[in-house]
């Protein structure tokens, strides 16, 4: 009987390496139509070149969830999918991502979550500058946090919307798990905690009860937070997985995130919008005339046409006091033809009206 079992183990695994071996064919085989891709794209007739496609990217990805038989995850699949399509595109030509640095921030992550691996990151020290360096055509995107689940919106991000001529071309969600880092083994010896004032707030009941004699100081990022415990005795971060593996600090106490749900959204920027990939969000910037029922006029054309609004944030408009714009998430892309009625309507009635871009539903 051990024999035989022996043999069938051998027989599985000789079925694997079979397997093994086809996969490595069929993805040799989709990386040469990806040349082929590449080669017939640059020979267009003086057309600007379009390598990533993300309405493209998105659909692939939809229908291998779609059409994924198990015992793997339909998320699990999709991901490894997305890493296959990453590499396929480098060979076509690499993407250049900027993100709010150092390495080993959230932002870096959702970043690599988006565009896969293959994509070269480049770390900024602001928000501004990632939009700086987008708007330039120095990085071909930029990756920027948006708002959190637990809280809320990230001011900065939206009111830099306001001034620049960059298109939403994506949006990525990330769960979030924060973990306390330190060189220190005993943390009764940490003396001062560095983190994003964002993490600080998500982690704030973990904090009162297990550190609430360490000084808690903001910086500008996680990241920069572990950069800084790896070098000052005596402190520590709460900062992401990756940043305590790259500046070397060991993991005191895991996911100590008040919210087990806590999620970041993330926006892709570019300089054009995605194509219509079948389920979209577009985002608007509006004012409204200063009146009782101003808003609520403003918005009937959406209810009108049918058109869901899944996120409305109000900012100071900065042109007057207790003037505000308004952010707006719908479903659909501004193609549909139920969006583009709705968003006429909208354009000849809001003073400030500007369309912030279409791109798919996040995937992943």
């Amino acid at each position: 009987m051990a024999t035989d079992s022996s043999d069938g183990l051998d027989g599985v695994r000789n079925r694997i390496d079979a397997i093994d071996q086809e996969l490595l064919r069929l993805i040799s085989e989709r990386a040469r139509y990806a040349q082929q891709v590449a080669h017939l794209k640059t020979e267009s007739n003086g057309q600007q070149v379009q390598f990533y496609r993300p309405e493209r990217e998105v659909a692939v990805l939809r229908r291998i969830k779609d059409a994924n038989p198990g015992p793997l995850d339909s998320e699990e699949v999709a991901r490894l999918f997305r890493e296959i399509m990453s590499a396929c595109l480098a060979l076509e030509r690499p993407l250049n991502a900027a993100f709010l640095g150092p390495e080993g921030t959230f932002t870096q992550a959702a970043a690599i979550k988006h565009f896969g691996h293959s994509v070269v990151t480049r770390a900024m020290a602001t928000i501004d500058e990632i939009f700086r360096e987008v708007e330039s055509g120095a990085c071909d995107f930029g990756v920027v946090p948006v708002e959190n689940s637990t809280e809320g919106v990230v001011s900065h991000t939206l009111d830099l919307f306001m001034s620049s001529p960059l298109r939403i071309t994506g949006e990525v969600t990330l769960r979030i798990h924060h973990h306390l880092m330190s060189h220190e083994a005993d943390p009764s010896a940490i003396r001062v905690l560095y983190s994003h004032q964002q993490s600080l707030a998500q982690c704030r009941g973990w904090l009162d009860r297990y550190l609430p004699h360490a000084e808690r100081i903001a910086v500008g990022s996680n990241a920069d937070a572990a950069r800084t415990a790896a070098s000052e005795p005596g402190s520590a971060a709460v900062a992401g997985l990756q940043a305590a593996e790259i500046y070397g600090l060991t993991v005191l106490a895991e996911r100590i995130e008040d919210d087990p749900g806590n999620t970041t959204r993330f926006l892709v920027i570019g300089k054009a919008d995605s194509p219509p990939s079948g389920q979209d969000k577009t985002s608007l910037l509006l004012s409204c005339r200063n009146q009782a029922g101003g808003l609520h006029a403003l918005l009937m054309p959406l209810a009108a046409h049918g058109i869901s609004m899944t996120r409305i944030e109000s900012r100071p408009s900065r042109r007057g006091i207790w003037d505000y714009v308004f952010f707006i998430d719908i479903l659909g892309h501004r193609q549909d033809l139920a969006v583009t009625a709705a968003l006429e309507h909208l354009e000849k009635d809001a003073p400030l009206f500007k369309i912030l871009g279409s791109y798919p539903v996040a995937v992943l």
